[in-house]
């Protein structure tokens, strides 16, 4: 399993501080704080190599010296000392670290130099790192706290694997103000060793948690990965917001923890045959997690909107068409029904405006009948306080009729001070209510997705016949040759040519190293044509202008051609320019 020796970071009986401080406000004080004071049954151990104390326990010139056995290490000390100080660890036993320290690969060449030392002591040692450049490890349940926070929030289901340090602070500083609690909350920093598919492995078999909840940058280890969300997608929602979906944001999280985001279309894809439900925004991270463990999940996308106004009405539609999600059609009952017990003005139509005037009883008569149709798999149901109505009885009626419904039903109650008693109420008996309509479709459709990526964890792809199985020789060579020349990226006749193994279509490509041959590549292929640049180093061709489109003559081609080879030199003068 993946998960051995994480038990050594998640439960240590006995830890380590190397870079331990009485320093007030410094990264190794915060850390012996937070490790000595949340648990009082944990050995702590500093290690300063100027200090006989730290804070009142005795410190330790190195970790050789500590007399009894270490669980864990905490590495806070400049990058260039880490490598040594985890061979330090390696050779006295201890077997879980964690490196908050930064300078590594985001830094460049240098600090991946440092990485590859740490590597090789982790298999020498049988090591499990954490990090480096990353906040450290919080589990409430056992009273650790092994970062440089000085928080701790309260023991609850929710597992929160953060790409960001920063971004994991605020989270933890949130949670504590919103009440929401958390059985684990890791920052993976750079992941050098500890990945996002060993701690999904890791607490997929975690009794004290239930939903899984990811802020991701980049995917390391992507077959590991695949392995561990698919295997506890069925079980425990793995809700994930994934960053750098723009090449300009992609690049901010290069330079932020080192890590290649990808292609956004391809973690989508990846995401849903994974059973992975992706959110936009870290709030909607808590309110799906929150709402599949309350709710019903949808049997479909087709949902009843029922609202006393009618902005907020389409305001519902819009975020719920945006996300995938249909009006459902009303059957010919529910209509008649409907203009039964409503007034004469309401909308006629889904969404239902029950108008402004309506009480609780208006209330429960649409939710009711709408809940009867066949052709609606879920209700949501928009409240404005217009003064007429009380909203506790509108939302005491709400809880009445869940009680009986097996469809989802979200609730949007707008407003603060008007309407607090009633959120309240319904948070209470387990029905989700949200500030806006659009939060409130936004997280229906979450449901439903999250039903649709279980539903293609059961299906089969389709098994190539033997005779169209890929050649192994010239795909290993072509990734061999890549490797050999530090490039983390295929070129794109390469990756066109690994596809075209894997028998997946793609467009006639050819490689032209002058004028004449592009244009002559262009009359097989047939006009317009498009051209771009071809350099190992360019990965990113229309940043350099390095692709031009809908060329429809051979003097176009050519012209074509020198003016992307001239602004590839510009741009790049030190890329290798193959065509």
């Amino acid at each position: 399993m993946v998960t051995l020796g994480l038990d050594k970071i998640f439960n240590p009986k006995s830890v380590a501080v190397v870079g331990a401080s009485d320093e007030e406000g410094s990264v190794g004080y915060m850390l012996m704080k937070n490790l000595a004071g949340f648990g009082e049954e944990r050995k702590v151990y500093p290690v300063n190599i100027r200090k006989d104390e730290v804070l009142g326990f005795k410190a330790y010139k190195t970790v050789n010296e500590i007399p009894e056995n270490v669980d864990l290490a905490v590495i806070a000390t400049p990058a260039k000392t880490v490598p040594e100080v985890v061979k330090q660890c390696g050779e006295a036993g201890i077997t879980g670290i964690i490196i908050v320290s930064a300078g590594f690969k985001e830094i460049g060449s240098e600090g991946r130099a440092l990485e590859q030392k740490i590597l090789q002591l982790k298999e020498i040692y049988g090591l499990r790192i954490i990090g480096p450049n990353c906040l450290g490890v919080i589990r409430p349940s056992v009273k650790l706290n092994a970062t440089f926070l000085n928080k701790m929030p309260k023991e609850g289901n929710i597992a929160f694997i953060s790409q960001s340090g920063a971004l994991g602070s605020a989270i933890i500083d949130w949670a504590i103000h919103e009440n929401i609690g958390f059985s684990n909350f890791v920052s993976v920093g750079s992941m050098i060793d500890v990945d996002f598919g060993d701690l999904i492995d890791y607490f997929g078999t975690d009794p004290k948690t239930k939903s899984i909840l990811m802020y991701v940058e980049g995917i390391t280890n992507a077959r590991k990965f695949m392995s561990a969300a698919r295997h506890f997608a069925r079980t425990k929602p793995i809700i994930v917001v994934k960053a750098g979906k723009f090449r300009e944001s992609a690049k901010a999280a290069a330079s932020h923890t080192g890590s290649l985001t990808g292609e956004d279309i391809v973690y989508n894809a990846a995401f849903k045959r994974a059973g992975i439900v992706r959110v936009e925004e870290i709030a909607d991270l808590f309110n799906c997690a929150e709402v599949l463990g309350m709710q019903p999940i949808p049997k479909g996308p087709n949902v009843a909107i029922i609202t006393n106004a009618g902005g907020p009405g389409i305001m519902a539609v819009d975020a719920l068409i945006s996300h995938g999600g249909k009006l459902a059609k009303l059957a010919p009952k529910t209509m008649s029904k409907l203009n039964g017990v409503l007034p004469p003005y309401w909308s006629r139509g889904n969404p239902v405006d029950i108008l402004g005037d309506a009480k609780a009883d208006r209330y429960e008569a649409a939710i009711k009948t709408c809940l009867e149709d066949e052709n609606v798999d879920g209700v949501l149901i928009i409240y404005t306080h217009q003064g007429v109505t009380d909203p506790v009885e509108v939302a005491k009626t709400i809880v009445k009729i869940c009680k009986h419904s097996y469809k989802t039903v979200l609730t949007s109650f707008m407003g603060q001070t008007d309407v607090e008693a009633a959120n309240k109420l319904l948070n209470e008996n387990g029905i989700p209510t949200y500030s806006t309509p659009e939060q409130a479709a936004r997280t229906y459709m979450y449901m439903y997705q999250y039903k649709r990526n279980l539903e293609l964890l059961y299906e089969t792809p389709e098994e190539l016949p033997v005779d169209t199985v890929p050649p192994k020789r010239p795909i290993t060579v072509m990734i061999r040759n890549a490797a050999k020349e530090n490039r983390e990226i295929l070129t794109e006749p390469e990756a066109k040519k690994l596809l075209n193994y894997y028998n997946i279509p793609v467009v006639k490509t050819f490689i032209a190293k002058t004028a004449d041959e592009a244009a002559a590549c262009a009359s097989q292929i047939g006009y317009p044509v498009v051209l771009k640049i071809l350099s190992p180093q360019i990965v990113h061709k229309s940043d350099v202008g390095g692709v031009m489109l809908n060329l429809n003559s051979e003097a176009e081609v050519k012209e074509a051609f020198e003016t992307v080879i001239r602004r590839a030199r510009e741009h790049k003068p030190e890329a290798e320019i193959q065509g």
